[in-house]
């Protein structure tokens, strides 16, 4: 039958989906050989989620992917510079390319190319002659440029914001009708696609100016005619540019096609065909999922990692549809009643809050969430007010029927503190806080971002939007598009309630669905006492450090701030003798003409803009040879001490504590090291003395003494363990100063003649080795040559032979595996450590470091969780975590106490798990501030 009316054709934009893919999903490497294929498994996904989804009465009766084919087509030789700023495609895409297209013809769906026209040109065409010939169309992409079609049967969906896009959504992004949408880009151009358009105008003026004027062409015959003389000017100056402009946006209707629309009708896979494709690509859970469906055996798959494999591969499973329409809105007493009776019934419920922001000291409850059940939720709204959602400006009353406050947490603070009843969340250390201030200790939990984050550190992100489209194949309702942006943005609580049951709902629901999933992958992963004895406990704990935060002295702030200025002054004057001019030394590109240009230093590049790149780690290269460049990364160093932290902190503190609440993210590092955000402070320079002066506004309250604990040289403890060199354990065993005996063992120089400046060259080859530094990186460590700095690392090499056994041993496992482990048993994936290219060295160095530098993060998130219990009866609390220290503040009188019990914690915080060759040792510091006790 011949296509005409009653038939529907959906054209897919499979560049569009590729790129989707690739830049959506982690690095993923087939197993067998290390070929690429994070963007096929994505691409496959995409594809087999469009095809289990367009079933029922709406589904299409054609199916094509459409790609684009070579870079140059017709628009090129009109304008040569059509897309040349575009970026190279990356290498570790490139070979997927063609398997995309493989994938599509192993399911049996028209894949549709060709030379000298680009994927809309094709999608145009199409789309006219199914329209023509009395057909529905559905143009399956997000591409503005595709907006010129729609209308009369054409229809555009955006698969991954599940949104279709209609001729009133045309309007909405261009203030035009698809008719205009070409007039519109002509006058806005495409910084993207290097389309001219007229300078200055963007989409909002040229929509203004289409409307005003009709089309295009009209503006332009009455160019004249406009009273503002620059917007008159432009279009006058620019008319056969724009003309030229709106020829290369205008897609190409009338294509000669080797096909017709009869030879896209939809076909059923040929099993054997797309098994066969998938197996081939390693994909095993897709591989089963399709063979499932599809009523047949799937194929073995050759299996290199039978303990990862599930947790590693970046496939979706399939999940049951989601209606927002279906989440219940309570607002009364006897409606929470009941689901606080189903979460007794089942013994869990998944739970989120939603607040007035992201400050979880300072941000208002305006609702909770509730899910026991998938595709069953409810919200809870307590804290709406009246006033349009965008008004900024609407009043503070209530909106009606609303549970108050008060009543609505006397009913749920038993349940959520209920042992009998688990309480699941994502990232539950942030609702947990956000209802210890009104009085609600949530107990006990799971934390979906902490399974994911357990199982798959290193391939993807954790959050939740991020794990919905991965693992539940669902993009969830965006925020912003409650809150909207700028300056027109609202706080939560004006959102309108019943979009607000949407969204919250769906929180809950989402959260609950990814807890069905994860649970039962902890004990595959073989990662389920990693998630309880590291991950879980963990939550409790730092959201009790977060919410003591720790009290900085405002005025000790200031003054740092103001000495800064006055040094980065001198410098700035030392820095314009030594170039023999003034110029801007906050300017990289007024840096680099002095340096390059003026001096003639090596190593000097120029970017897009034509303007030089003066990095850091460029200006430590010559800062080895070079007094110039070296005083201006003082003065940089300066100027971020201050804009950083001087200046930031002040911002910080708390004005009802008067103390500074950072934020830690447990999930944030792929080696299990916790991240300090908002503000950050782990990263407080300590190689500086003006760093280290930082940290003296750092105070304890009056009647208090700040305690510092820090592991000393764990990790190059722990390398003498793992890599079972004889020399360096033996030093820790006696206590010696490890550096100086690095030195002693690498240069032949006895322990009493050695010198501050080898000693200090020894310590940074030992820290350096640990992240697999390079003869360039120590030479601009120690600002020496190259030459020498490398000899010095050969010469490591050689007299600890055992340290280079361990790096080829661990990165050979990371290769046969793709994933390295720490003593622990925490899992931590690479996957780029096949890649090829720039990005080999990195995942190399990262795989030969993550065991170290991961076991030792284990550790200390061992102590941590143990020390609760262990300073309870003492006045004494734990505020902050540096990497591997711990700050404490304690009464006066019980100084000597904490520090006896606190040590005894840390140094046999691996025991009983793990018995290392050498001692752990800790180093006690105490203080009216910080640096005082560091």
């Amino acid at each position: 039958m011949a296509f005409g009316k009653g038939h529907h054709l959906s054209l897919i934009d499979g560049s569009a989906f590729i790129f989707r893919a690739y830049h959506a999903l982690p690095p993923l490497t087939r197993k067998s050989d290390g070929l690429p294929v994070g963007a096929v498994s994505g691409f496959v996904n995409m594809l087999w989620k469009m095809v289990e989804d367009n079933k029922g009465p709406d589904a299409p009766t054609h199916v094509a992917v459409v790609f684009d084919k070579g870079s140059h087509t017709f628009r090129n030789d009109l304008y040569d510079l059509y897309k040349a700023n575009r970026d190279e495609m990356p290498e570790d895409l490139r070979p997927q390319i063609p398997l995309t297209r493989e994938a599509t013809r192993a399911f049996n769906i028209a894949c549709l190319e060709q030379e000298g026209f680009e994927a809309d040109d094709i999608i145009a065409t199409l789309a006219h002659k199914a329209r023509d010939a009395g057909g529905r169309v559905t143009i399956i992409s997000s591409d503005k440029d595709l907006m010129q079609l729609v209308g009369g049967g054409v229809e555009m969906y955006d698969a991954m914001k599940n949104v279709r896009i209609d001729r009133e959504g045309v309007l909405e992004k261009f203030g035009v009708y698809p008719e205009r949408v070409v007039d519109v880009q002509a006058l806005a151009g495409d910084s993207v696609d290097n389309i001219p358009g007229a300078p200055g105008i963007g989409i909002k003026t040229a929509a203004l100016l289409i409307n005003e004027y009709g089309d295009l062409e009209t503006l332009l015959e009455r160019a004249g005619d406009i009273k503002q003389p620059k917007r008159r000017e432009t279009l006058i100056e620019n008319a056969d540019q724009i003309r030229l402009s709106k020829t290369l946006v205008t897609l190409d209707h009338q294509m000669e096609l080797d096909y017709d629309l009869d030879s896209l009708e939809l076909k059923d896979p040929v099993a054997d065909d797309l098994l066969e494709f998938l197996a081939r690509m390693e994909f095993r859970t897709v591989t089963r999922r399709i063979a499932e469906s599809l009523g047949v055996e799937p194929p073995a798959i050759t299996d290199n990692d039978p303990g990862g494999a599930e947790a590693a591969e970046t496939e979706a499973p399939a999940a049951a549809p989601f209606d927002t329409s279906a989440y219940e809105k309570v607002t009364d007493k006897a409606a929470l009643e009941g689901w606080i009776e189903k979460a007794h019934a089942r013994g869990y419920v998944a739970v989120d809050t939603e607040t007035t922001g992201l400050n979880e000291m300072t941000a208002d409850l305006v609702g909770v969430s509730l899910s026991v059940d998938p595709g069953s939720a409810c919200y809870i709204p307590l804290a709406h007010k009246t006033g349009a959602a965008d008004d900024l400006f609407g009043s503070d009353d209530l909106v009606a029927e609303q549970i108050p406050l008060a009543d609505a947490l006397a009913l749920l603070k038993p349940l959520l503190e209920d042992d009998s009843v688990l309480k699941i969340g994502q990232n539950m250390k942030y609702d947990a806080k956000i209802l210890a201030r009104y009085g609600i200790e949530v107990s006990p939990i799971d934390d979906t971002m902490l399974m994911s984050y357990a199982m798959n550190a290193g391939l993807h992100s954790h959050g939740m939007d991020a794990l919905s489209e991965r693992y539940l194949g669902h993009h969830p309702i965006e925020i912003k598009s409650l809150l909207g942006s700028g300056k027109s943005m609202i706080t939560f609580d004006r959102v309108d309630v019943d979009e607000a049951v949407k969204y919250a709902a769906e929180d809950a629901d989402i959260t609950l669905r990814l807890w069905h999933t994860f649970k039962p992958q902890l004990h595959r992963a073989r990662v389920t006492t990693v998630y309880e004895t590291l991950e879980r406990p963990l939550v409790p704990v730092l959201a009790e450090m977060e919410m003591a935060g720790i009290k900085v002295d405002k005025a000790v702030l200031s003054k740092m701030s103001n000495a800064f200025a006055q040094k980065m002054a001198q410098l700035e004057d030392e820095i314009h003798e030594m170039a023999g001019e003034k110029f801007n030394v906050g300017s990289p590109a007024q840096v680099g003409e002095i340096l390059f240009d003026k001096m003639s230093l090596p190593g000097g590049k120029k970017g897009k803009t034509g303007k030089y790149s003066t990095p850091a780690d460029v200006l430590e290269d010559l800062a080895t040879e070079h007094d110039l460049p070296a005083r201006i990364l003082d003065w940089r160093q300066l100027q971020k001490l201050k804009s950083t932290y001087t200046d930031a902190l002040q911002d910080h503190i708390n004005k009802d504590t008067g103390r500074v609440h950072t934020s830690y993210s447990i999930a944030g590092a792929n080696t299990g090291r916790l991240a300090s955000t908002d503000p950050n402070l782990q990263n407080i320079p300590v190689r500086s003395e003006e760093g280290r002066r930082i940290r003296e506004a750092f105070v304890a309250t009056p009647g208090h003494t700040l305690v510092s604990l820090d592991y000393s040289q764990i990790e190059l403890r722990i390398l003498a363990h793992i890599a079972d060199i004889p020399a360096l354990k033996e030093a820790f065993r006696e206590g010696q100063d490890i550096h100086a005996a690095t030195a002693s063992e690498m240069f032949n120089v006895p322990l009493d003649q050695m010198t501050p400046d080898v000693r200090r060259q020894a310590k940074a080859i030992n820290f350096g080795v640990i992240y697999g530094i390079s003869g360039f990186g120590l030479a601009r460590n120690l600002r020496i040559p190259r030459e020498e700095a490398q000899g010095f690392i050969d010469r490591y090499f050689e007299r600890f032979p055992g340290i280079r056994a361990y790096m080829d041993d661990t990165t050979a496992f990371a290769k046969e595996h793709g994933y390295v482990q720490t003593l622990f048993g925490r899992k931590i994936n690479t996957p780029e450590i096949n890649a090829k290219g720039p990005t080999a060295g990195f995942a190399k160095r990262a795989a030969i470091n993550a065991p170290i530098q991961g076991t030792a993060a284990d550790i200390i998130r061992r102590a941590m969780i143990r020390m609760p219990d262990a300073i309870a009866k003492l006045p004494a609390k734990m505020l902050l975590q540096v990497h591997d220290e711990l700050l404490f503040e304690v009464e006066d009188r019980a100084v000597d106490d904490l520090i006896g019990i606190a040590k005894d914690v840390m140094e046999g915080a691996a025991l009983p798990v793990v018995k290392l060759d050498v001692p752990l040792t800790v180093d006690a510091g105490k203080g009216a501030n910080w640096a005082e006790a560091h």
